[in-house]
């Protein structure tokens, strides 16, 4: 089980799959590696390039590592659509919340990885740990979102 620490953050070490596995497996896809290439990413034949492709694609290729069906992907369509309509820089004016899955504080996201700010993938691998440790499934946040008016 993974362990919240004080700053409200999930400990990478506690989470199983990490989300950097996670948001690697995304930008592979099904075949090929990510290799460095002056500090960034270079994308080879067969892999998603997160900045080029439907942020949905991404979700649900990470989805499946959680045993979370079709069927709970259109409620986290639901849900995001509402949330930031999948928008890596969505910013509500008011609270500050963050990125396609809203996170408030913003900076929570940086427990998944240093480009959080502007890589769907990364967004997207916290979005949905928090979504498991915090609901269960994103069926259930979207729940707690209709009944609320948050998650």
């Amino acid at each position: 089980m993974a362990r919240w620490t004080d700053s409200g953050t999930v400990s990478r070490d506690a989470v199983r799959p990490s989300l950097g596995d996670l948001k690697q497996q995304a930008l592979r896809g099904r075949t090929g590696t990510v290799g460095r290439h002056r500090g960034g990413a270079t994308v080879k034949t067969g892999e998603l390039a997160a900045a080029h492709s439907d942020p949905r694609d991404i979700a649900r290729a990470m989805l499946a590592r959680y045993g979370w069906s079709e069927y709970e992907f259109g409620c986290l369509d639901s849900l995001w659509v509402g949330e930031s309509n999948w928008n890596a820089s969505a910013t509500n004016p008011t609270s500050g919340a963050y990125g396609i899955p809203q996170s408030l504080p913003a900076e929570k996201m940086a427990s998944a990885g240093p480009d959080w700010r502007t890589n769907p993938a990364t967004q997207i691998a916290w979005g949905l740990e928090y979504i498991r440790l915090s609901y269960g499934t994103p069926c259930s946040a979207n729940s707690f979102k209709a009944g609320n008016g948050w998650y």
